[in-house]
């Protein structure tokens, strides 16, 4: 790694210093094409020695794709969609996709409001019945997009007083889903559908929604030892996880597309794009550490800049990055966990990919502000 960087600024800087001194009748030499192009270069190489190495380090079973605005800088899928016949995993594989889900449901609120059918600051209570009780009463749409309602389970006692703090709530985001169907007097499924189809998205669903055969089962244990975790993805719909907190479908290529229009202005009016990555909360996240909390996305705290999210639901890990000052995407989808070691066990390859990703992003960043 440390070798790499100091090829790259050693080619930089001599390119700088040598392209001064051409005879004048050559014709100019455009440098940042030259430093542009010498750098994604660099970044395709880094990335294969390094991502490469992790899937292999990991036995890594799924799927890795980074792309820089357009261009696929990293792609490789790796190991089984179906364990039991044996299919491969391909860039047409579906994997469920968890909580990365929550951002598709704050970007469905964030739409009713352009519509002028809610405000983020109205109350629960205004739309659904249920909320209309003395503990929820002061419960705000805002408070449930960026997990400071203090809701756990709903019809459960509050964590704490709404807006005092920070609890993660899968029925925070089922709750918001009910009023996505109630102000749009439509289905979550159908107002999901269509908001695939403005990102280019051609094939994600949600569970109920799903009709195709490219679905990766999932599995818990190893590749040498593993269970079908059963009724999936119907599963996904369940009280357990529900829809809106963590029922999507995808594959790297919708996500990467998906990141392309949301961030790009496609999906959101600018000033509303601006509400729905504006850092509101903070959490300490078990796996990823202190993080800054949006609207159904997670920040980095200092740098990169860059807005991602985790996603698990049974034999399902994933995670999804945007960095926005180069408009580069890093997605990882994978089919088989093995619980017995835990969590921290689980995302370590995703961990590890978005440490070279993040330390990638701030060399990069440190080169350019030198050209």
């Amino acid at each position: 790694m440390i070798k790499n960087l100091i090829f790259l600024s050693l080619f930089c800087l001599m390119f700088s210093c040598t392209t001064e001194t051409l005879a004048p009748k050559v014709s100019p030499v455009d440098k940042k094409t030259i430093i542009d192009s010498t750098i994604a270069a660099f970044q395709k190489t880094l990335l294969e020695q390094q991502i490469d190495s992790t899937f292999k380090k990991y036995h890594f079973n799924g799927s890795i794709a980074v792309f820089k605005d357009s261009i696929p800088l990293y792609r490789r899928e790796n190991g089984y969609s179906d364990f039991k016949r044996k299919i491969k995993i391909d860039s047409n594989t579906i994997f469920a996709i968890g909580s990365v889900s929550k951002q598709f449901t704050a970007v469905l609120i964030l739409l009713q409001m352009e519509q002028g059918k809610l405000h983020v600051t109205d109350k629960v209570s205004k739309y659904l019945k249920e909320f209309q009780i003395k503990e929820y009463e002061n419960i705000t749409i805002h408070q449930l997009l960026n997990h400071t309602s203090g809701l756990n389970m709903t019809g459960g006692k509050l964590m704490f007083k709404s807006g005092s703090d920070f609890f993660y709530s899968n029925d925070g985001f089922n709750t918001l889903g009910k009023i996505v169907e109630k102000v749009s007097g439509k289905s979550y499924d159908e107002n999901a559908q269509e908001l695939f189809k403005k990102a280019g998205m051609t094939h994600s669903s949600t569970e109920n929604n799903f009709k195709g055969n490219n679905f990766a089962s999932a599995y818990i244990g190893t590749p040498a030892k593993f269970q079908e975790v059963p009724n999936m993805p119907k599963r996904l719909g369940g009280q357990e996880i529900g829809t809106p907190a963590g029922g999507i479908l995808s594959t790297v290529q919708d996500l990467h597309s998906w990141n392309n229009a949301l961030y790009s202005g496609k999906i959101l009016k600018p000033e509303t794009l601006k509400l729905f990555m504006a850092k509101s909360a903070e959490r300490h996240h078990a796996i990823f550490g202190k993080m800054g909390y949006a609207y159904g996305i997670m920040l980095n705290i200092g740098q990169p800049s860059s807005y991602f999210h985790s996603g698990y639901v049974k034999g399902s890990p994933s995670l999804n990055i945007y960095y926005p000052d180069t408009k580069t995407s890093v997605i990882i989808l994978s089919n088989i966990a093995d619980e017995e070691k835990g969590k921290g066990a689980i995302f370590r390859p995703h961990i590890e990919v978005k440490k070279i990703t993040d330390h990638l992003e701030n060399t990069l960043s440190q080169l350019r502000s030198k050209h």
